[in-house]
């Protein structure tokens, strides 16, 4: 019998990049993207089983991501195909290689995943779920990545990744609702400062973050750019160092961390309940500290493949 798959629910877009300065007519590229695409793709590459959940388009921009992900050892067995246009993001990268988002998503393939698809998709065993980014704030989709946690919450290991996107959201208040009912139902959540800094605008970031493990999940890693990470789990706290990496933009990074950290976990046999065992998790965010250091020394977000070699068992950075 083939292993249960990492599923990864969410969104695939374009991201359209326009580099720094005033020329931006001169420094425009595209980039396949959407932090689930990204995160599978992490996954994938890092050789460990997992599954897209979301649905694609069947025009170019679509095809283009069918193929990279079947490169990447990604299963197509929970994709759902529709012909409305590709999801776009502008991706506005500053001197300092950081990127601030824009997005184009009305009447588009990524937002009209519906519950009742999604649910039909999911495959009998699943190891784990990862969800977040546009997969909780675009209609019909959000509903139906909730759907999703509602029906594996409790036996399979859920792990949330806000990610925010506030410029894509029409009212903040039913998308906080609906995190608070995930948060809830999660046993892992990966939040950045930068999420904390908007749910949680009146509180530090590590007290943000103290507040969402008091709600519910097993532990808390809270990503700090160049700063690295902070696992929290109810009985200890531990700062992790970011890797030292020659930066060409942050595009995907957090991704990268979020589908490290998981492919490191499924590649060792653990699941939801090892979550409590707060030396595990912090050996997983050194881990995923790596690749993202990996990922963001490349353009756009292109995290690092794994030798056939490391098949077969528990991870190590000295792979990569």
């Amino acid at each position: 019998m083939s292993a249960a798959p990492i599923v990864v629910g969410g969104e695939a877009l374009y991201d359209i990049v326009a580099g720094p300065g005033l020329d931006v007519d001169a420094a425009i590229t595209g980039h396949p993207g959407g932090g689930p695409f990204n995160v599978s793709r992490t996954i994938g590459r890092l050789r460990q089983p997992v599954a897209f959940l979301g649905r694609l388009s069947t025009d170019r921009l679509g095809a283009t991501h069918e193929r990279m992900l079947v490169e990447d050892g990604v299963s197509l067995e929970c994709l759902v195909r529709s012909d409305d246009p590709t999801t776009l993001a502008l991706a506005s990268v500053d001197a300092a290689g950081v990127a601030a988002y824009g997005f184009y998503t009305r009447a588009t393939a990524a937002a009209g995943l519906t519950p009742e698809a999604a649910l039909a998709a999911l495959p009998e065993r699943v190891a784990a779920l990862h969800v977040g980014t546009l997969g909780l704030v675009l209609e019909p989709l959000a509903s139906a990545m909730e759907a999703v946690v509602d029906r594996l919450a409790g036996h399979t290991m859920v792990v949330l990744d806000p990610n925010c996107r506030p410029q894509a959201l029409a009212d903040p208040q039913p998308y906080r609702e609906r995190l608070a009912r995930v948060v809830g139902r999660s046993d892992l959540v990966k939040v950045s400062e930068e999420d904390v800094g908007w749910l949680d605008p009146q509180r530090s970031s590590l007290d943000a973050a103290r507040a969402l493990l008091q709600q519910g999940p097993r532990a808390v890693l809270l990503t700090r750019g160049a700063d690295g990470a902070t696992v929290l789990s109810a009985d200890a706290e531990t700062a992790v160092p970011a890797v030292p990496a020659v930066m060409v933009d942050t595009i995907g990074a957090g991704d990268a961390f979020g589908g490290g950290f998981l492919a490191w976990w499924v590649s060792n046999g653990l699941g939801r309940d090892e979550l409590a065992r707060h030396e595990l998790v912090v050996a997983a965010v050194h881990f995923a500290a790596a690749v993202a250091a990996r990922t963001v020394a490349e353009a756009g977000a292109s995290p690092p493949r794994l030798p056939v070699a490391a098949r077969g068992r528990g991870l190590d950075a000295a792979d990569l």
